[in-house]
């Protein structure tokens, strides 16, 4: 025992350790060392790779490069024989019809919807045989300007210069369609209401009336213009408040069809219009 504690280590456990021997690589262009090498190769230590059972059913060690190549120039060959094979079968007749069906093609001009034709008065559709196309618009503020078109002609506007805050009004001849008079009256600044009834009483028989509001066509209504304009049928001269919008369609001397929408009212700058075609 004490003589085993004082041996001196061994002389395998103080050399350092071998480096790792390369693995030998198979002496054939194009391919690397790998054990399904075939037996009998020359590697390059010398040492001769001993056969492998297997090595007859695994295919031979290629590089990625080697395959790459070899596929793109079968490929290249299938794809030039497939051409040649095309431009064979296909006659050149059937070529040029196809070129010059696609230059037809890109030639043709495209169909466009045509324009919608302008109506009377901005009407969607055109308005029947021997009638009359009408719009009314009521107005507020700086851009939105009170409107009386009849039979495509702008009667009260911001184009004729003619309309006004208050009450705007138009007398249209019925039977011939001609505009008799034109006038606005404002219902905020002096008093214009005594004079607003005497020109709608002023209206010929057989007269069309058109009555729309700007701004304001309440604060300074009176008495005596609602009686007026009651007596002509409407049923909402007493509804409208400050800055109502307010549209009126009337007749003198005659009555208008039951269907003919005659009168509407709202609130504050709601602005409100209509238009139809009136059957004579």
């Amino acid at each position: 025992p004490q003589e085993s504690q004082h041996r001196q280590p061994s002389l395998r456990a103080s050399l350092p350790p071998l480096p790792p021997r390369p693995l030998p690589t198979c002496h054939f262009p194009g391919r690397t060392w790998s054990p399904q090498c075939p037996a009998g190769a020359d590697a390059g230590s010398g040492v001769r790779v001993a056969p492998v059972p297997w090595a007859s059913t695994v295919a031979p060690c290629l590089s990625p490069g080697t395959l790459k190549a070899a596929f793109f120039f079968f490929a290249s060959i299938s794809a030039w024989y497939s051409g040649y094979l095309l431009a064979e079968l296909i006659p050149e007749v059937s070529l040029t019809r196809a070129v010059y069906g696609f230059r037809n093609i890109a030639e043709k001009p495209l169909l466009k919807a045509p324009t919608p034709k302008r109506q009377k008065c901005d009407h969607w559709t055109p308005c029947p045989l021997n009638t009359y196309a009408y719009r009314l618009l009521s107005g507020g503020g700086r851009d939105k300007y009170a409107k009386i078109c009849f039979e495509d002609e702008l009667l009260i506007g911001e184009k004729t210069g003619n309309v006004g805050r208050g009450i705007n009004i138009a007398i249209v001849d019925y039977l011939t369609g001609k505009v008799r008079a034109t006038q606005y009256f404002n219902m905020v600044e002096g008093d214009n209401s005594g004079l607003m009834a005497t020109f709608i009483q002023s209206a010929p028989p057989k007269s069309l009336l058109f009555m729309v509001t700007q701004d304001d066509g309440a604060s300074g209504l009176k008495e005596d213009a609602k009686k007026v304009i009651e007596a002509l049928g409407s049923k909402q001269i007493r509804n409208i408040k400050f800055r109502s919008s307010w549209v009126f369609l009337t007749a003198k001397g005659f009555e208008l069809p039951a269907d003919i929408q005659r009168e509407n009212v709202s609130g504050f700058f709601c602005f409100f219009f209509f238009y139809q075609c009136h059957f004579p």
